[in-house]
């Protein structure tokens, strides 16, 4: 899966900071527990992951750089979101038969 750049920067981010890691790896699988459609629980967090960001603008260098350059347009975070759900959620469980 390819992310862009804001995607990258965020990643990046998380694998420097452990323990923002482990609060997000617990946000993703609690919104992978509600259930639903994937890609209903992909846009879902692709907007917090947005939130996320720019409040990062606030404080973090590398966040605060492209919201100065690129303003604060909203950026998609679906690829991150995917990529996330896919590897941080536990996986569905299989539906037993009958037989």
């Amino acid at each position: 899966m390819s992310l862009n750049r804001y995607e990258q920067i965020l990643m990046n981010y998380l694998e420097c900071h452990s323990e923002e890691k482990r609060f997000w790896e617990a946000r993703v699988t609690e919104i992978s527990r509600r259930g639903g459609r994937r890609e209903s629980r992909a846009l879902e967090l692709n907007g917090i992951l947005w939130e996320y960001f720019e409040e990062r603008g606030r404080f973090e260098s590398p966040f605060r750089e492209v919201l100065i350059h690129e303003g604060d347009r909203k950026i998609s975070m679906l690829n991150l979101s995917e990529y996330l759900l896919r590897m941080w959620a536990p996986p569905p469980q299989k539906k037993r038969g009958l037989c």
